[in-house]
């Protein structure tokens, strides 16, 4: 199993940028949106579509990604990867490009989570923004930041890691604001 480690500042706090399914085309506000949060990293959860795009993400933060079904021409790029954030309060995350059949995380993603030791789990794939927990697992879908499907918003995540413990958020790519599920 790959694994990385994402350093943290002084005060024991770190913010980490989180996103998927960029499908070789990232919206234009992604890199202006993502140097404005200033992450210490950047997670992308599959389907990149061409190694470009973590390239250019580097350019903001260090960037650790896997890779999603339609990557199959990055052979250095793991399937699944270990993140530890050695935070005030630490967080262990596998990250995974498919993890969920609906709202619940399929049986061998969780696991291989509850093996690694893992709290949270970073997946891809749906381009469906969730927060959930599942099996005693966060798990965090950050939607997608690639073409617009059917009427899906375009998201990224926002993951904070603090002594108080960590904190989930979609933001919205083209307004830049925290992104809510609309109340039906």
């Amino acid at each position: 199993m790959d694994r990385v480690s994402i350093p943290v500042s002084d005060g024991g706090r770190v913010r980490v940028a989180l996103i998927s399914d960029t499908h070789s085309q990232p919206h234009p506000a992604t890199v202006m949106r993502l140097s404005g949060i200033a992450p210490a990293a950047i997670l992308h959860a599959g389907d990149i579509g061409d190694i470009k795009v973590l390239d250019a993400l580097a350019a903001i933060a260090p960037v650790h990604a896997v890779r999603g079904n339609i990557d199959t021409r990055m052979p250095g790029v793991p399937e699944t990867l270990v993140i530890d954030i050695a935070a005030a309060a630490p967080v262990r995350i596998l990250m995974t490009h498919i993890a969920l059949s609906g709202p619940r995380l399929r049986a061998p993603v969780a696991r291989m989570a509850a093996a690694e030791g893992a709290t949270l789990v970073v997946c891809g794939h749906s381009h469906v923004p969730f927060i959930g927990t599942d099996r005693g697992l966060t798990v965090f879908n950050p939607g997608s930041v690639g073409p617009r499907r059917f009427t899906l918003p375009i998201v990224f995540g926002v993951l904070e890691v603090a002594r108080s413990g960590m904190t989930l958020a979609h933001v919205d790519v083209e307004t830049g604001i925290k992104w809510l599920p609309p109340v039906s």
